[in-house]
């Protein structure tokens, strides 16, 4: 059992740190409201990877999954709010002009963070395909199929919040070059071309 649960730590581990919007929502809420933001949004995408966890294990998320309309219309819920993310941040871009930041590490950022991170993971069907796809092939066969799901759920969580919670800590160590004006606004530019390129692909995607 711990051979697998290693060889499957490993797959998640890899799956965890590919960017992807969970990381540009992310380095939104970081630099644009400081560190503080950023872990409350991570905390909030690890509760949303726990919701979709007890979905899977119920056997609701493989519902959905197998569902035409139930898949596309959370795709189109998920795809419209990462292209209402993206468009605030190029919004956030224009406003600040050549104005430098008030308060060093908290610019005012719409909305509450830890709603911002369960909302656009909770809209992100695909964590649905994922988990009923590919977590039962990794789950320990020496376990019960629920408690080993329940486990690599679990295990998922962790590694995000361990990932995303390091890199939201990254990005306050170099809060002095990103307070820089022309920074911000280059970096609000680039993520919210990042999150509406998202949206489009999470809308345009197949189930």
């Amino acid at each position: 059992m711990f051979t697998e649960i290693m060889a499957a730590t490993g797959v998640l581990a890899l799956l965890t740190m590919v960017p992807g919007p969970d990381m540009a929502v992310v380095t939104k809420r970081a630099v644009g409201a400081g560190w503080r933001d950023g872990l409350r949004t991570v905390g909030g995408i690890t509760a949303g990877l726990l919701i979709w966890g007890v979905l899977t294990v119920a056997g609701l998320a493989a519902v959905l999954a197998a569902s035409a309309t139930a898949y596309t219309v959370v795709k189109l819920l998920g795809a419209a709010y990462l292209l209402f993310l993206g468009a605030q941040a190029l919004w956030q871009s224009r406003r600040r002009g050549g104005r430098p930041v008030a308060v060093p590490g908290a610019a005012k950022v719409g909305g509450n963070p830890w709603r911002t991170g369960l909302v656009s993971n909770v809209l992100n069907p695909k964590i649905a395909v994922f988990y009923t796809g590919l977590l039962p092939t990794l789950a320990p066969h020496s376990l019960p199929s629920h408690l080993g799901m329940a486990v690599l759920v679990v295990l998922h969580a962790v590694l995000t919040l361990v990932w995303l919670g390091g890199y939201v800590m990254v990005l306050s160590k170099a809060r002095s070059f990103f307070e820089k004006p022309a920074v911000r606004r280059a970096l609000d530019r680039v993520t919210g071309v990042v999150l509406i390129g998202f949206g489009l692909k999470v809308a345009t995607a197949d189930s």
